[in-house]
């Protein structure tokens, strides 16, 4: 679906946590008449990928588990985000062992709350890429969907994880081949310097979590950059005319969407954006409490300003 942003005007959606628990991750959606948001729970938790669910968009509320799990496939599961597809709904997900061999799935539900099981196969052949993590479905303008994920490079300027797209086959298959859409290209995003990773060393550079959004005919990819460990992490942007197209990256010495706030906001990132009550859209992401023990869900405004898109907090 292409999403066209208008400025929000609830007085009762400013940036805060709207869910006391730990919600990382959130990817937030309207189905069914309520909204609903989805995330990354921690690795201790009894189920996996809790969900919450709103009537009004202010009061969410748990709803349990999503994800039936799938032990031979790994013990963590990162970043699920759910789209409607006929009847059913599909979440995709990554699943590894710790920061190791994450590969992208699919499962299904007949209702957006679940349960999701899994289809039987990957997203994308995990020997061909065997690393990849949060997948992202965008519906262009024509009704074609397009995948987008990120994945490892390790040559060229800023090694580390970074943002592609390619076609989606039949709503759950992507080919080997993909077009680059962002690479790491300030310090703000770098990881971690000297990173050991596939048997070398690495000033590694993080570029996750994409989302996509369409505004004025331009197609905008947020994205999280940095370590989500710390307040280095936050959102930026790239934007371009279609998925396989030109992408425009700026240079800047930190996140224009979301950055930490002091006092106030705390490593924000990995967000999605949903259409709020007002007809508006709002940008769903999360941030560490103060005693940096939990990541929550935090909802503002994405406003848009000559500069370009800003979360409003």
């Amino acid at each position: 679906m292409d999403l066209v942003i208008v400025t929000a005007d609830s007085t009762h959606l400013e940036s805060r946590p709207v869910y006391d628990g730990y919600f990382a991750d959130p990817f937030a959606f309207r189905a069914e008449g309520v909204w609903w948001a989805v995330g990354t729970g921690r690795a201790s938790d009894e189920g996996l990928c809790p969900m919450l669910m709103s009537e009004d968009f202010i009061t969410w509320k748990p709803v349990g588990h999503a994800l039936v799990p799938t032990p031979e496939l790994g013990t963590d599961y990162w970043a699920p985000e759910i789209v409607r597809c006929g009847d059913r709904y599909r979440m995709f997900y990554s699943v590894g062992r710790g920061d190791k061999g994450h590969q992208i799935r699919v499962a299904e539900s007949a209702r957006p709350e679940g349960p999701y099981r899994d289809m039987g196969e990957p997203v994308l052949d995990p020997a061909s890429c065997p690393f990849a993590i949060d997948a992202h479905v965008y519906t262009d303008a024509a009704g074609a969907d397009w995948l987008f994920y990120a994945r490892d490079f390790l040559v060229g300027d800023r090694p580390g994880t970074s943002l592609v797209v390619a076609p989606l086959e039949d709503g759950r298959k992507v080919g080997n081949d993909f077009h680059l859409v962002a690479r790491a290209n300030a310090d703000w995003q770098l990881y971690e310097a000297n990173r050991p990773m596939y048997g070398g060393r690495y000033d590694w550079h993080t570029l996750e979590g994409p989302t996509v959004v369409r505004q004025e005919g331009a197609i905008y990819c947020l994205y999280s950059g940095g370590n989500w460990t710390n307040e280095t992490y936050g959102v930026d942007y790239v934007s371009a005319d279609r998925p396989d197209g030109a992408w425009r990256a700026d240079i800047v010495a930190s996140p224009r969407v979301l950055k930490t706030q002091p006092n106030r906001l705390r490593g924000p990132g990995h967000n999605s954006v949903v259409e709020g009550p007002d007809g508006a859209m709002y940008i769903a992401y999360h941030a560490w409490n103060a005693a940096r023990t939990a990541r929550k869900m935090h909802v503002s405004p994405l406003v848009w300003t000559l500069e370009g898109p800003r979360a409003e907090i």
